[in-house]
């Protein structure tokens, strides 16, 4: 897995299905910018409730994140053929039935990462990098909370450098096209601003780094599949026999084993292929047969 080969698989799909991708991320950001866009009026305001849509807020931001975060596994998964079939609907409920497993792990992770931060830095920059798995593998090899963890190290072993420069590019490309995007709506009103404004920001960067380590899982996961023995084995039976240095057709059955019908077949004595008793040359390596000579047929 290269930081490079992972970019360019994710940008063709970013910008290939970006309209799809936009529309799922603009969905879940109009609920999350809706609420915290009336959290911070009621605070500005100073109106009553604002203790509620402050907590309701943050749930529906944590709900979100990671509602996003698994349909863009799937919608990835879906298009990485080159057709993006399942509908934005599906895409959503397919994700439902692993939204608590996700929400889970990834409060779990966040306070990991946000402790090793707050205390040493890097500490939370290695539990950040090893656990950068831990939604596709969620979501796609429907694991548990605490498997979750573990398969997503196991992953990561070995490329940890180049998934956390890959999780580095990511965060500054998308920190600074989504600051660009919020400037140009810092006109509106504050509810506007947030509930349009970041909607549209958000739902334009927010997938690509979702887009990207979905992309790096698959190649991750590639990476540690060997190619099976049985496809091995199928390639080597494929070859063509060589006979006096020219490629000819298998016989139907092995050199050897074949067992002709009385009076009816010969054996080319040649290539070793089954042949009906009244041909004169092998249809397979083109050998004459002389009726007089040597070539008997077998059986009789």
């Amino acid at each position: 897995m290269s930081i490079g080969a992972v970019l360019d698989e994710a940008w063709t799909l970013y910008t290939k299905f970006f309209t799809r991708f936009f529309v799922l991320a603009l969905i879940v950001f109009a609920i999350v910018n809706f609420v915290f866009a009336l959290f911070w009026l009621a605070l500005d305001e100073r109106a009553s409730g604002g203790v509620f849509l402050g907590v309701l807020a943050l749930a529906t931001a944590i709900i979100g994140q990671f509602w996003l975060q698994g349909a863009v596994v799937f919608a990835v998964e879906d298009a990485r053929d080159g057709v993006f079939d399942a509908s934005t609907r599906e895409i959503f409920g397919r994700v439902m039935p692993l939204l608590g497993t996700l929400v889970v792990a990834g409060l779990l992770a966040g306070l990991g990462v946000g402790v090793g931060l707050f205390l040493l830095i890097v500490p939370g920059l290695f539990l950040l990098t090893i656990w950068s798995m831990v939604a596709p593998v969620i979501v796609l090899e429907r694991s548990d909370v605490l498997g979750a963890f573990g398969r997503s190290r196991a992953l990561v072993r070995g490329s940890g450098l180049r998934v956390f420069g890959l999780i580095l590019v990511t965060i500054v490309l998308t920190t600074i096209a989504g600051n660009i995007l919020r400037a140009v709506f810092s006109f509106l009103p504050l509810f506007l601003e947030i509930s349009v404004g970041s909607t549209v920001a958000s739902a334009v960067v927010a997938p690509f780094s979702a887009i990207a380590l979905t992309v790096a899982y698959f190649m991750l996961r590639e990476r540690e599949e060997p190619v099976p023995e049985d496809v091995t084995a199928a390639a080597i039976q494929a070859e063509p026999a060589v006979v006096d240095g020219a490629e000819v057709a298998e016989p139907p059955a092995e050199a050897g084993e074949a067992e002709p019908a009385p009076d009816t077949e010969y054996v080319c004595p040649r290539c070793g292929a089954t042949v009906a008793r009244e041909a004169t040359a092998c249809p397979h390596c083109g050998q004459d047969f002389d009726l007089g000579g040597d070539e008997e047929p077998k059986g009789s």
